[in-house]
């Protein structure tokens, strides 16, 4: 029974690092400077996930975040010549970059993540459960 509740708190503990990432980047989906001022869009941060060999037993492992992948596609540019923060210069020329963000796929990832939670939280409460009912049966 502690397996399964090791193997299950491992995974809540992935799944609040990916639920953070979503979090932020939903919170940034419109942030077009990074943290020094400079025009550089936010990128998105995506959450990857490994088996953790040293949680449970025998064929069981559990789950730990392996890395957290900073998104590389191009940023989104909408033609706005009179903004503060349009290009200057070159090919973009009058365009502002926006981060590449998708708000669907943001509120999908993030509801799936809060089911996977609830999900493992389902898990850790019939252990407990079935750990009583062993020493109700044994005492």
């Amino acid at each position: 029974m502690v397996s399964a509740m090791d193997i299950s708190t491992s995974a809540l503990v992935a799944q609040r690092t990916r639920l953070n990432a979503i979090s932020g980047n939903i919170a940034n989906i419109s942030s077009l400077v990074d943290e020094n001022g400079n025009p550089n869009p936010y990128r998105a941060r995506q959450v990857v996930f490994q088996t953790d060999e040293t949680k449970g037993k025998g064929d069981a492992a559990g789950v730990k975040v392996s890395e957290i992948l900073v998104d590389q596609s191009e940023p989104l540019y909408r033609y706005q010549p009179e903004h503060p923060l349009a290009i200057k210069e070159g090919e973009w020329e009058g365009y502002v970059a926006y981060p590449n963000i998708d708000l669907t796929t943001q509120m999908v990832d993030a509801l799936e993540t809060t089911r996977a939670y609830e999900a493992n939280i389902g898990v850790i409460e019939i252990s407990k459960d079935m750990s009583r009912q062993r020493l109700a049966i044994l005492a």
